[in-house]
């Protein structure tokens, strides 16, 4: 069976428990591809009257949200030790360099940085977690959080329906040009921040030799 008909049959309750199940793990910190599922999701509600959009925008966004503040608590208690033990677990996505980066976005953009780290990949695992460890007051990380969640999951939702609505004709081909250009948005943004986190390791461990080779001055 094509997965378009299979998809057919899967019941609407199924897609919003799922959309938002694996938007809000993703989003609690876990690597899961929450954004192709969310455009899967809202076109495949263009298609199908039984898929109603607001509900699933509104399960998009209360699992972006819910699953960011469960991070952002976990990573609250669990501090740098939690990061270590991601880092063990998921080593290609909790790496070092990967976190230096991360937590370079934080000191520069604050707040904001849970914000615009919704519309970036390996940045939305994250911003909950990295949030909480580095003890961002609560109501500043909400309201981020909040407003990122809306925009991101809410916003996809809409503008992917709409768009799905008003090209019925070549619906089918825009289904596949969708989930591919929305993995070449994620895959990009990865290799982005894969090589700038590369970057700032190099930079940390030359800076780490220097500092181990420099001479220690002899006591009087």
């Amino acid at each position: 069976m094509h997965v378009q008909e299979w998809l057919e049959t899967v019941p609407a309750v199924s897609i919003y428990v799922l959309v938002g199940v694996v938007i809000g793990l993703e989003s609690l910190g876990i690597p899961l591809p929450g954004e192709i599922i969310l455009v899967s999701s809202a076109l495949l509600a263009s298609q199908h009257g039984d898929i109603n959009p607001v509900i699933l925008g509104t399960c998009a966004t209360a699992g972006a949200i819910i699953g960011d503040s469960i991070g952002y608590a976990i990573g609250r208690k669990g501090g740098r030790p939690l990061l270590a033990w991601l880092g063990g677990k998921f080593p290609r996505h909790f790496s070092e360099g990967h976190i230096a980066t991360a937590e370079k976005s934080f000191e520069k953009w604050g707040m904001w940085a849970v914000f615009f780290g919704r519309f970036v990949a390996l940045l939305r695992i994250f911003a909950g977690p990295l949030a909480g460890v580095l003890r961002m007051p609560y109501w500043k990380f909400l309201t981020a959080n909040v407003l990122g969640g809306i925009l991101w999951a809410g916003g996809t939702t809409a503008v992917i329906y709409y768009v799905g609505v008003v090209a019925e004709s070549w619906l089918k081909r825009f289904s596949w040009l969708g989930l591919v250009v929305a993995l070449l948005i994620g895959v990009t943004s990865m290799l982005l921040l894969k090589r700038k986190a590369k970057k700032v390791t190099a930079e940390n461990e030359a800076a780490k030799t220097t500092t181990e080779r420099e001479p220690v001055p002899a006591a009087d």
